[in-house]
């Protein structure tokens, strides 16, 4: 067999072989060079390019010699360009979908656009790569095997301490996005609220003047306050809740009591949760000390 008529291993990814629908399309998160080969292809082969900012992807396109209609899908428009970018879709066409740096649908509207092309039965595709969120874990130096990323804090003191409240039992890494301007009051928030643990603040990932700093909530929220709002995106990691042993001779004679007038299952549940422990250990103490009282 010739070269020439050789099975061409890319030929899946060539350009005449992208199928109609909506591709998902991860874009870099600063370094223009972290696009990926798959996602290069797709935006030279669709036939247009729904970005959150138009101005902002012609750059990534121009550096890599992409030329395709743009047009704005984002939260200003989203609800009234979805139906358009739905019918277009519906006529066959190949929409690739890009948020200003990393993967779309992580705290933008794509959501809604991919979960209503899947209810038609349009054909979605996801090219994955560069995420903030993910690029930020790995280089925390905090667990990574369990995380929750809680995307921005509100902007109100009080909504934002609510929030941090509902998460500080959290058995994970907690990932936040923040602006740069209220960085310093959130580090504060953050520390008063979940206590002294580790966490780093990731800045302007995978950019020139790239900068993560870890340490104590505490001493992070002390050191931002002390100096200006900082430039570019801020990723914030926290470590997981602390995991203590309780008081076991507290935990009995919560069990006793609780057991007087409720049954085991459900006095070791209410146990549990007060004392933010392991269900099973207290289920198991309980149904001994139900044992011992039946004898």
């Amino acid at each position: 067999m010739d070269k020439a008529s050789e099975p061409n291993p890319d030929r899946k990814n060539s350009q005449s072989d992208l199928a109609p629908g909506l591709y998902v399309a991860a874009t870099p998160i600063g370094n223009a060079r972290d696009i990926t080969l798959r996602a290069l292809a797709a935006l030279k082969a669709c036939d247009a390019i729904a970005a959150e900012d138009t101005r902002v992807t012609a750059k990534l396109l121009a550096i890599h010699g992409v030329s395709k209609p743009l047009f704005a899908y984002n939260d200003h428009n989203a609800a009234r360009e979805r139906p358009r970018l739905i019918a277009r879709l519906g006529h066959g066409e190949r929409i690739v979908l890009v948020s200003d740096a990393g993967t779309p649908l992580i705290s933008d509207p794509g959501y809604k656009l991919v979960r209503e092309a899947l209810r038609l039965g349009i054909h979605v595709e996801a090219l994955p790569g560069a995420s903030a969120l993910l690029t930020a874990l790995v280089i925390s130096g905090l667990p990574t095997d369990r995380f929750l990323f809680a995307g921005f804090l509100p902007a109100r003191t009080g909504e934002r301490r609510n929030v941090l409240s509902e998460l500080k039992s959290v058995p994970a890494s907690l990932v936040f996005f923040e602006s740069p301007q209220r960085l310093a009051e959130s580090l504060a928030d953050l520390a008063q609220i979940l206590g002294g643990r580790d966490a780093a603040v990731c800045r302007e990932l995978t950019k020139l003047h790239e900068e993560t700093r870890r340490g104590h909530l505490d001493a992070l929220a002390a050191a931002y306050a002390d100096s200006p709002p900082p430039k570019g995106e801020v990723t914030i990691i926290v470590a997981p809740s602390p995991t203590r042993e309780p008081d076991r001779a507290h935990a009995e004679a919560l069990l006793e009591k609780a057991l007087a007038f409720m049954p085991v299952r459900a006095a070791a549940d209410l146990v549990a949760d007060a004392l933010n422990t392991s269900r099973r250990t207290l289920y198991e103490r309980a149904l001994a000390l139900r044992s011992e009282h039946d004898e």
